[in-house]
């Protein structure tokens, strides 16, 4: 195995041509490496679903829209291309200049946590995604139980807050409301 400092180092340009190759598996650009990512579970699938279909209900009308984890996401403060399992963008949508696929604006993030990944979503991907300005919430689903975390940003910090079950999550950025009964039931779960 190389040593990390004889690794090849990936532009955006080599990640775009690694996602056009392969449609099939969403990869991820982190600091010039490039990492495939993990597929979900049928609980995963079924809670972003569930969120995406709510939210699109909620927003209807205004200048805000959910999409599903198809949308790419470039942090261009921490030189990240990447996937959510849910977005929020507000208009107008700002688009990266090296790749029009991806935009750069993300008013909400949402990650269905899975046991592989649920240390990379709270953690370090928490923090990537914290450095954009757009960014007002990024939410944590888990599914192995009714809960539903929060980071929303206070000013220059972040307030972090824990919805169980029967409580509402405030998404104050995009003036919504979940329930989290709603979401779950609405996932079959």
């Amino acid at each position: 195995m190389p040593s990390p400092a004889h690794r090849r180092r990936y532009t955006l340009t080599d990640y775009l041509e690694v996602e056009e190759l392969s449609p099939a598996v969403k990869h991820e650009l982190v600091d010039g490496e490039i990492f495939a990512m993990a597929g979900g579970t049928v609980e995963h699938a079924a809670l972003s679903t569930s969120i995406s279909a709510l939210l699109v209900a909620k927003l209807r009308g205004g200048p805000c829209r959910a999409y599903s984890s198809d949308l790419r996401i470039r942090i261009l403060e921490a030189s990240i291309a990447t996937y959510a399992d849910v977005t929020v963008v507000c208009d107008p949508v700002e688009r990266d200049p090296e790749s029009p696929t991806h935009v750069t604006n993300p008013r909400v993030v949402i990650e269905v946590l899975s046991k592989s990944t649920e240390s990379y979503d709270r953690d370090e991907k928490r923090l990537y995604y914290q450095q954009l300005q757009s960014l007002g919430e990024y939410v944590l689903v888990a599914q192995d139980r009714r809960r539903v975390e929060v980071w929303r940003r206070a000013g220059d910090a972040w307030a972090h807050s824990i919805h169980e079950a029967g409580a509402k999550v405030p998404l104050s950025s995009i003036g919504v409301e979940l329930d989290v009964n709603e979401i779950y039931e609405v996932a079959g779960l």
